[in-house]
């Protein structure tokens, strides 16, 4: 029983190897990441009263901070919008402009389902080639991983957050979601809706030259 359970422990860890060896070289700050067209946030829960979550809010104040030093031009948003009272995308636009981001340099994607549609949606629908890629620390790496194998040149900012019970809960649902990625990965699986080709992101690149 004892080597069972340490073959699943090993089983139930390859994943997380697997994102660490792939994923270390990606990874960056906002003081050092390179300086790319476009920046990603994947959302991240509202509040009751539709503002993002603390942590979404972590994200899109670290779009910000790129977006005022010149490091990136466009800023894709996104998230779910399955249902009509339910909408990370434009929660997520209203934010960054009240931090100084044009509204028409934000892009929303409102499939968002999960990371790997995320990523595929960005380079399928959006034509998203390189990008910067902002989450929590916790989940950044699986994020750069899944872009990566949607053909995304991708480069990962971690936001560093307090180590609160959502922090906790987010580090051990990693542990399953790096089974997933490796998942997807092998198998490819369509996004939840893919949809016709957007030209926002290019619209946005053009819309005022160099920020």
């Amino acid at each position: 029983m004892a080597r069972i359970v340490v073959a699943v422990c090993v089983l139930a860890l390859l994943p997380m190897t697997w994102l660490r060896l792939t994923t270390g070289d990606r990874l960056r700050t906002t003081a050092d990441v390179p300086r790319t067209d476009v920046a990603v946030v994947f959302g991240a829960g509202l509040r009751w009263d539709g503002e993002p979550s603390p942590y979404l809010a972590n994200r899109l104040d670290a779009a910000a901070e790129l977006y005022r030093a010149g490091q990136i031009r466009v800023v894709l948003v996104t998230g779910d919008n399955s249902r009509e009272e339910y909408d990370e995308p434009d929660a997520m636009r209203a934010y960054l402009t009240r931090q100084g981001v044009p509204d028409e340099r934000i892009v929303s994607d409102y499939a968002g389902f999960d990371t790997w549609d995320s990523c595929v949606r960005a380079k399928e629908i959006f034509g998203v080639d390189e990008a910067v890629l902002i989450s929590q620390d916790f989940h950044i790496r699986r994020a750069v991983a899944l872009c990566d194998a949607a053909g995304v040149t991708a480069y990962g900012v971690g936001v560093a957050d307090r180590r609160d019970a959502t922090w906790y809960y987010g580090g051990v649902r990693e542990i399953l979601a790096a089974g997933k990625a490796a998942w997807d990965v092998v198998v490819r699986p369509d996004p939840t809706f893919l949809g016709p080709r957007e030209t926002g992101v290019r619209q946005a690149l053009a819309s005022g030259g160099e920020s």
